[in-house]
């Protein structure tokens, strides 16, 4: 059966970049479109939104902090961080803003492509079996309700909140497991698997981000809650829902 291939944006503004990485991802059957500055990835999302976008931050005009942030507020792809700013604090904000991956230069391409990859496959099998099975698991919490399928989480007013997709793995093992203390080692194993990097505290991180869009005091959350030397919980009971 001959599939559709996976339409990746490359941002950057050095085009011997755009060049290798557009060539290299084209050998092995994606779609790329290549790109030079913000303005252009905003038109591009518009009229022929790609799967994936791999994101500078060093761009002209705009600091690419900004322009993830556009992208987590009204799109839903995936994004992986490539850029030259390889300081902790950085990997930190990018993660905090919506990034999927970090990736620094100079970078192995083999590995890059390995992590484009592993993003892709925590987006596209729900989606897929959400155009198949339109009635498929719904886990229901304190008025939340997460369509795992259609990758949607309503709030109890009925309005959809956007969540990357490491933030909506991350709630459906919550979701999957209420009740029951996760270490950060089983939330990482069950969010990005073996692709889990020596960075990988970022659970941490992405439970802020969780928080921050559930909780209605993030400094006393009572959704889902720290255990302290133990890892998180998620404490509501969680009901399904067809």
């Amino acid at each position: 059966m001959n599939t559709v291939p996976a339409h990746i944006a490359i941002v950057d503004d050095e085009s011997d970049i755009t060049q290798l990485l557009g060539n290299y991802l084209q050998a092995h059957g994606f779609r790329v479109t290549a790109l030079h500055d913000g303005h252009a990835l905003m038109l591009l999302m518009k009229a022929d939104p790609p799967a994936l976008v791999l994101l500078d931050l060093g761009l002209p005009g705009e600091d690419g902090f900004s322009i993830a942030r556009q992208l987590r507020e009204h799109w839903c792809c995936g994004l992986v961080i490539v850029t030259g700013r390889g300081d902790a604090i950085d990997k930190v904000v990018g993660l905090e803003v919506g990034a999927d991956d970090y990736v620094t230069k100079p970078f192995d391409l083999r590995e890059l492509l390995a992590r484009i990859k592993a993003v892709l496959r925590r987006l596209q099998p729900l989606a897929a079996a959400a155009a198949l099975q339109p009635g498929g698991e719904q886990l229901c919490f304190s008025g939340w309700n997460l369509d795992v399928g259609a990758r949607r989480l309503l709030s109890p007013t009925g309005q959809e909140v956007a969540l990357t997709s490491g933030e909506f793995d991350l709630l459906v093992a919550f979701a999957r497991h209420p009740g029951r203390v996760l270490s950060r080692d089983f939330l990482l194993e069950h969010t990005r698997g073996r692709e889990a990097g020596p960075f990988d505290r970022t659970i941490d991180v992405q439970v802020g981000r969780l928080r921050k869009k559930l909780e209605t005091d993030v400094d006393n959350p009572q959704l889902i809650k720290s255990v302290r030397g133990a890892g998180y919980i998620l404490v509501p009971a969680v009901s399904p829902s067809t």
